[in-house]
């Protein structure tokens, strides 16, 4: 689970601004700490089919998005790619 203070520090690193909380950015780096928990949480418990179903929405709500920073600016898609050690 996604404490306040770990979202809040997430939000932190990845903002423009000092009020920006949901920026494309920020949502990515959001989704890719709530994926990387749940494929903890997978490790554990194999059989979790419902929480499975929410980890590959939220897989492909980050692969919109990611997408869409892609046509946007080319070089903000690379360097989130960097910072958040995704594979592309």
């Amino acid at each position: 689970m996604l404490t306040k203070e770990k979202k809040g520090q997430v939000i932190k690193e990845f903002r423009a601004s000092e009020k920006d909380t949901g920026s494309s950015e920020v949502q990515i780096a959001i989704l890719t700490t709530r994926i990387n928990e749940l494929t903890e949480h997978f490790k554990a418990h194999p059989k979790d089919h419902s929480s499975r179903r929410g980890l590959l929405k939220m897989v492909g709500n980050r692969t919109a998005l990611l997408k869409y920073i892609s046509k946007k600016d080319i070089k903000k898609y690379k360097d989130i790619i960097g910072r958040l050690g995704l594979r592309k």
